[in-house]
């Protein structure tokens, strides 16, 4: 289905761009104007498919002859995206605490960070919140269903700032403000990055 939609695309694309028109300006000057013969698709659930200050949010979308199949598939694309987008953001808001106000620590205690924060990511992705799911029986009889999931960024922040304030886990001197801090930077920078 994304195949078709992206090959029409392009072949519209394509079109449009060697249909011209030749327009002579004032001073003599021929100016090609360029139209356009294609159609920018919106997706279901598309509306639901960037991150924002608030939440991590992903979209995706899949085909099958089975219902079930088509949704289960769907939503576990979806976690996928989401994990990664946590992930790299857990990721980088980690490393610039641990260099920035953890100087002097070993590797291995960057380790142990790591991995909790990780552990901590996993048990959120159980309970993604649904923000749109529409299903469409195509003409050849599949059945595509596109799927939006969110992650609320107060609540994996609260889960972490918990998880890593456990000094008896983790065995370092932690600083929940400063951790906040830079998580909330990165929120901001993630949601301003994206279109």
């Amino acid at each position: 289905m994304k195949k078709n939609l992206i090959l029409a695309v392009l072949l519209f694309t394509t079109a449009g761009l060697t249909s011209c028109k030749s327009k002579k300006k004032d001073n003599g000057v021929k100016e090609k104007v360029v139209e356009q013969t294609f159609e920018i698709v919106t997706l279901p659930c598309d509306e639901f498919k960037t991150s924002t200050k608030e939440a991590f949010r992903a979209s995706q979308s899949q085909s099958s002859n089975d219902l079930s199949f088509s949704r289960e598939k769907a939503l576990t694309l979806a976690k996928q995206r989401l994990a990664s987008l946590i992930n790299t953001t857990v990721k980088s808001v980690t490393d610039r605490y641990m260099n920035e106000y953890q100087d002097g620590q070993n590797m291995e205690l960057k380790g142990k960070f790591e991995n909790m924060t990780r552990e901590v990511v996993n048990e959120k992705l159980r309970d993604v919140t649904i923000l749109c799911e529409k299903t469409a029986r195509e003409k050849d009889g599949k059945f595509t269903t596109y799927i939006a999931v969110e992650v609320n960024r107060e609540g994996l922040k609260n889960d972490l700032n918990n998880r890593l304030g456990d000094k008896t886990k983790l065995n370092i001197d932690y600083d929940k403000m400063k951790f906040e801090k830079i998580f909330n930077e990165e929120m901001d920078k993630m949601a301003n990055d994206r279109p």
